[in-house]
């Protein structure tokens, strides 16, 4: 029973996420993605010796909370494209939209599409309670409580689809990538101040994220695209300089 809910549930989430993007298609099928449960090891167990780094994280993102980086940390609760886009632009160093990027832009979007059936298909073979459950406590980011209860914790999808963002687009701003990939890298961190998400949750978000944007490179859709994204990227820079 448990297996048929989890699938339902990974149904439902790439369906709805399609009647929202009615152009959206993810560069890879379900099958073609990596399966995280098959080369990562299950997350630690409170009893774990290895579980007091989750907890003393978790103590850590409480203490950021009153703080800009916690204001920081709210605010990258959102997990749309144009909130993306729009923390990505300026570490890319190029305001990155529909109308001014549009091949960047229809390749981020594709890339996340991918990045959904990524986090869910890592989500279905497990369910791991978040944080914020566990200890019982608030979060700052209450409206988003109730939801999250029922939704695995390992790994962490925000992570998935902020990191695969990254990545990309450090392919294709190579001389950026430092100052991309530190904002990818908070992006992920964030979802540990609030309480949603343990730290192993992110850092095999990372893992798994790293071997989708791997796998992407086999794909040769994306590779059509990554080089569309290339060559608008280097023909706005030319006309600026």
């Amino acid at each position: 029973m448990k297996k048929i809910v989890t699938l339902l549930l990974l149904v439902f989430s790439i369906f709805f996420y399609t009647i929202g993007h009615a152009k959206t298609i993810s560069f890879l099928t379900e099958d073609e993605i990596p399966t995280g449960s098959k080369f990562m090891p299950l997350p630690p167990q409170p009893t774990d010796a290895s579980f007091y780094n989750d907890w003393q994280r978790y103590q850590w993102g409480k203490s950021m909370r009153n703080t800009e980086r916690g204001k920081q940390a709210v605010a990258d609760a959102v997990d749309t494209l144009d909130y993306y886009v729009k923390i990505y632009s300026e570490p890319f160093g190029l305001t990155i939209s529909k109308e001014n990027t549009p091949e960047i832009y229809n390749l981020l979007d594709r890339v996340l599409a991918t990045a959904i059936v990524c986090k869910d298909k890592a989500k279905s073979h497990l369910m791991r309670i978040r944080p914020f459950v566990l200890f019982n406590e608030p979060t700052p980011v209450p409206k988003d409580e109730e939801h999250l209860k029922t939704n695995s914790s390992y790994p962490s999808g925000h992570t998935t689809m902020g990191w695969a963002l990254a990545l990309v687009l450090a392919e294709i701003n190579p001389d950026r990538q430092d100052e991309i990939l530190k904002r990818g890298f908070e992006y992920g961190e964030s979802r540990v101040i609030v309480g949603f998400h343990f730290q192993s949750d992110v850092d095999a978000a990372r893992v798994i994220t790293s071997t989708l944007v791997n796998r992407l490179h086999a794909n040769k859709e994306f590779i059509e695209q990554l080089s569309k994204a290339k060559e608008e990227f280097l023909n706005k820079k030319t006309s600026e300089k």
